[in-house]
């Protein structure tokens, strides 16, 4: 199936490792032009130097927390590319507490920044460029909405899913789509280093997973292509879980 995204423009937000990496991966294979964000240079320039030069990539570091950093990605983008058609709001962090724990005030305001208003406001400062040319796509990975213990987390990711309805219906008439993907255990370095450091650790979450095993970060991206393509363009306002079936409620 030809997707028709080639030549499209893509801003791929934490795209130095794991699903941002893998993301920005498969979009390039699909013939998009890709704008690689995340804060370690180093890292984004590994991963631009991986993409074919169609992909004629972009990097730009900086750090979505900063309040005044989305005016400056936005103009990095559309100066390089005079439009952006596709945004992928993947920056973000789990914030998993102790046992018995519920959290300090600022890692609940960090999480909030990180996991939501960022990713706002950067949608906010693109949106009036995909609506004035007719067209634009814009996917968040969020993350799950069945917490298993106390997460800062989790909150931000039901505060994206509510804003991004909301969104899509203001900017249906505009052709411009907004879904959500919120991924179960993807194989990642959060999950490799922090949430499942050990072989052992893996094998016990995978045999959790109906599928069987832990997701790779294409399983994901795969999704991210095809929405983030002409054919998605009645899917909007959706939230699509990629998790080998581990969620539990039907709806």
């Amino acid at each position: 199936m030809d997707l028709q995204l080639a030549g499209k423009v893509a801003l791929v937000t934490g795209a130095s490792v794991g699903i941002g990496r893998g993301i920005a991966r498969v979009l390039a294979a699909e013939g998009c032009r890709l704008a690689l964000l995340a804060r370690r240079r180093p890292l984004l320039e590994a991963v631009a130097a991986e993409l074919p030069a169609s992909a004629a990539p972009l990097v730009v570091a900086e750090d979505l927390t900063d309040p005044d950093a989305a005016p400056r990605i936005r103009d990095a983008v559309l100066g390089r590319f005079g439009r952006c058609d596709i945004l992928v709001n993947n920056a973000g962090g789990s914030r998993g507490q102790p046992p018995g724990e519920l959290g300090a005030e600022d890692v609940w305001q960090e999480a909030m920044e990180l996991n939501f208003h960022a990713a706002r406001r950067l949608t906010h400062a693109l949106v009036p460029a995909m609506r004035a040319q007719g067209f634009g796509r814009i996917v968040n990975v969020t993350g799950p909405d069945e917490p298993l213990a106390m997460n800062p987390a989790n909150a931000p990711n039901g505060a994206t899913h509510i804003w991004a309805k909301a969104l899509s219906r203001e900017l249906a008439r505009d052709g411009v789509t907004v879904n959500s993907i919120p991924p179960g255990i993807i194989r990642s370095e959060q999950i490799d280093q922090r949430v499942l450091p050990t072989e052992e650790a893996r094998r016990a979450r995978a045999e959790q997973v109906p599928a069987g095993y832990l997701g790779q970060p294409e399983d994901l991206a795969v999704l991210v292509a095809f929405l983030a393509s002409p054919l998605a363009r009645y899917i909007t306002g959706q939230v699509v879980h990629v998790d080998g079936g581990a969620r539990r409620a039907s709806a």
